[in-house]
């Protein structure tokens, strides 16, 4: 629901301007605090962001006395204002309505739709109307997880129709996020290898969609780093399965596919799935750079970093084509699959292009 990698880097450096945007709670304590709490740093893997105080003490946690992030922020009107906003579209979904329209929530609030999508997209990354996707989507994932079937957790969660769900949610309805924080847990996984002009290239998948990209030197490298991804899951090889789509992998690589449109099954931030989805409206045989791609999706000045992990954090090579991101001065930067690969990747699009 939030983009955890800029409130991870508000409670590190104790921001002060962060605080009535989110509360981040420790599992390891049972507390949650405010990003600006002056309390020993935890660790980043127990750390929990919630975008309002009552949402975390909701999962089971206490306010730290130290920083009392119950308490409104004394100088803050406009994260005030925000916190209200979220508490009203919570509201309407909890009741099982709609969430409010953009302009029905300025007119409650007192201000402009425009200055309230502004302030969504300061102190959040993500806009109201993706706020209550994330919500609808967070609840479809936790019913899933607790056995109910895909329609009762879909109407349940507030979507009108099938369609609708998978239209909005697309890839998003993947593995449920327990499953993956458990290694895969419970998830069964295919693969198959195929030879390519550049390396290996394993393709693995559960019922739901492709769940990993991957190029390497030989199959064994590949299928080791699989099994380190999801060490829970039950993986074995299944070529015929998946054969349909290692063929299109290969004719894209061969310029005969430009558009890849596969089903996924990934979990991810609602701050990396924008980026993933910028980095496919990125023109076959073109390129972009990292702080064109935070502009796009009305990311901070500062986003080009932030945009540059979304990337980094890519585990599907091709279909999410975080090649085609470069560096302000044109210049190649890091990919999980090697720089060398990368090269060659854009000069073998542009040339077919």
């Amino acid at each position: 629901m939030m983009n955890d990698e800029t409130s991870w880097q508000a409670v590190t450096r104790r921001t002060r301007d962060a605080d009535g945007s989110f509360v981040y709670a420790v599992a390891t304590t049972g507390i949650y605090c405010r990003p600006s709490c002056p309390s020993k740093r935890p660790l980043r893997c127990n750390v929990t962001f919630f975008p309002r105080p009552e949402l975390a003490e909701r999962a089971g946690y206490r306010p730290c006395r130290r920083c009392r992030p119950g308490d409104p922020p004394s100088s803050d009107p406009s994260a005030a204002k925000l916190r209200r906003a979220c508490a009203m579209i919570d509201r309407a979904l909890d009741d099982g309505d709609a969430a409010p329209s953009l302009s029905a929530l300025g007119e409650s609030l007192a201000t402009s739709p425009f200055h309230l999508q502004r302030l969504f997209k300061r102190h959040l990354g993500i806009s109201p109307r993706d706020y209550g996707d994330a919500r609808k989507l967070r609840r479809v994932k936790e019913a899933l997880a607790s056995g109910s079937d895909v329609t009762s957790a879909l109407y349940a969660a507030g979507y009108g129709s099938a369609s609708r769900l998978y239209e909005r949610a697309k890839a998003q309805l993947g593995m449920t996020p327990a499953s993956y924080g458990r290694g895969g847990a419970g998830a069964a996984i295919g693969f198959a290898t195929v030879p390519t002009p550049l390396g290996r290239l394993l393709v693995a998948a559960t019922d739901k969609g492709i769940c990993a990209v991957s190029l390497g030197a030989n199959d064994k490298t590949l299928e080791a780093g699989l099994r380190r991804e999801y060490p829970a899951a039950t993986i074995a090889r299944d070529s015929v399965a998946l054969g349909p789509w290692l063929a299109a992998l290969v004719r894209h690589l061969r310029g005969e596919k430009p558009d890849l449109a596969l089903p996924l099954d990934l979990v991810a931030t609602g701050f990396q799935w924008r980026v993933w989805r910028e980095l496919q409206r990125i023109p076959y045989g073109e390129t972009a750079t990292y702080a064109e791609i935070a502009q796009r999706i009305g990311a901070s000045p500062r986003g080009a970093r932030a945009v540059a992990r979304a990337c980094a954090g890519n585990r599907l090579a091709l279909v999410i084509p975080c090649h085609r991101v470069v560096r302000q001065d044109g210049a190649l930067a890091g990919y999980r699959w090697g720089i060398r690969r990368k090269a060659k990747l854009l000069a073998r699009e542009k040339r077919q292009a």
